[in-house]
């Protein structure tokens, strides 16, 4: 059974926290089942963009994991206005911000290539 996204962010919240780092809801979405867009940033600035991952990333063995993949931003303003698009697509998406500590966020999260 997979939970809610609600569920889902505040668990990352509170692992990013434990990590040392900083996040943020930026856009709550819907509660159930929105999809998520994390907005990465590191203390020395640099930016990337998280999205869902493509279907064909899940594995069948392991199908309420959240697999995310990294969206083509190269700055800050790019991935801003790739948000924005997505938000027009579907309004119910969920947007979190993190600057993270010592951690990297592939330890946070489930980070694949498509």
């Amino acid at each position: 059974m997979r939970v809610t996204t609600d569920l889902w962010v505040s668990v990352l919240l509170r692992r990013v926290f434990a990590a040392g780092g900083f996040a943020a809801v930026i856009k709550r979405g819907a509660a159930e089942a929105g999809a998520v867009f994390i907005l990465s940033r590191s203390r020395l600035g640099e930016t990337s963009l998280l999205g869902p991952a493509p279907q064909s990333s899940y594995d069948s063995a392991r199908p309420d994991d959240r697999y995310f993949s990294l969206v083509a931003c190269q700055d800050l303003e790019e991935a801003e206005a790739r948000l924005e698009k997505e938000k027009r697509f579907d309004p119910d998406i969920w947007v979190v911000e993190i600057e993270v500590g010592q951690t990297p966020v592939e330890e946070l999260i489930s980070v694949t290539t498509p």
